[in-house]
């Protein structure tokens, strides 16, 4: 089953660069199929590319998606390092 969460970015770069490419790297940790969307578009997390072409900045509202094993775990540990640590880093 599909695990899901709409979180909202609050840090002030946004996903872009830095922030971007930790969040690839915490994804790709996780055996789970994990997906960003977006906008109506939908990438995989584990892509920079894919990531960095939303163009995900601070206020967006995005939803996190993932299927798998370990599926749980993964939404709720990016969520998370959206929600909580991104912002962190800006102080």
């Amino acid at each position: 089953m599909a695990q899901e969460k709409n979180v909202s970015v609050t840090n002030e770069t946004g996903l872009h660069a830095r922030p971007a490419s930790q969040f690839v790297q915490m994804a790709s940790q996780y055996n789970a199929d994990t997906q960003i969307i977006f906008d109506g578009k939908t990438v995989n997390a584990k892509s920079i590319m894919g990531v960095m072409s939303l163009g995900i900045v601070r206020g967006s509202q995005i939803k996190i998606q993932s299927k798998g094993e370990d599926s749980v775990e993964a939404v709720a540990d990016l969520a998370e390092f959206i929600e909580k640590t991104l912002p962190e880093e800006d102080h």
